[in-house]
C-alpha cells in the first residue's frame, strides 16, 4: 500500500535559481577585481590623470583582454538580472518575449561597441 501525503505540486518556471545566483556572484567578484586593478593603476600612476594615462592603462594587450572579459561578465550579469525582472513582472508572454529580445539585442550591441572601442585605442 502506497501512501501519498499532500497534493501534487506543479512547478513552473525556468529553474535557473542556483546557476543564476552563482553567475551573479562570480561576475560581481570579477568586476570588483577589475575595479581594484584599474584604481591601483590610477593611484600609483605618475603625473596628471588625463587621456594619455587612460590610453596607457588600456593599451597593453592583457588589459584589453581583461577589460573585454569584464565587459562580457557585466553583460552576463545584466542579462541574468534583467531576465529575472522580466520573468517576475512581465505577465504577458508576448511582452516578456519582446523585452527579452530587446534586452539581448541591446546587450549584444553594447558588447560589439565595447570591442570596437577597446581595439581601436
Amino acid at each position: 500500500m502506497s501512501v501519498n501525503y499532500g497534493s501534487k505540486r506543479t512547478v513552473v518556471g525556468g529553474h535557473y535559481g542556483l546557476r543564476d545566483w552563482l553567475v551573479q556572484r562570480v561576475t560581481a567578484v570579477l568586476m570588483v577585481i577589475f575595479t581594484v586593478v584599474v584604481l591601483a593603476q590610477l593611484i600609483f600612476a605618475q603625473g596628471e590623470i588625463g587621456y594619455e594615462l587612460w590610453a596607457g592603462i588600456f593599451a597593453a594587450q592583457w588589459m584589453k583582454f581583461l577589460t573585454f572579459a569584464v565587459i562580457v561578465a557585466m553583460i552576463w550579469h545584466v542579462w541574468v538580472g534583467a531576465r529575472n525582472v522580466w520573468m517576475d513582472y512581465a505577465k504577458s508572454v508576448a511582452l516578456r518575449l519582446t523585452l527579452h529580445v530587446v534586452s539581448l539585442i541591446w546587450l549584444v550591441g553594447c558588447a560589439g561597441w565595447a570591442f570596437q572601442v577597446l581595439w581601436r585605442l
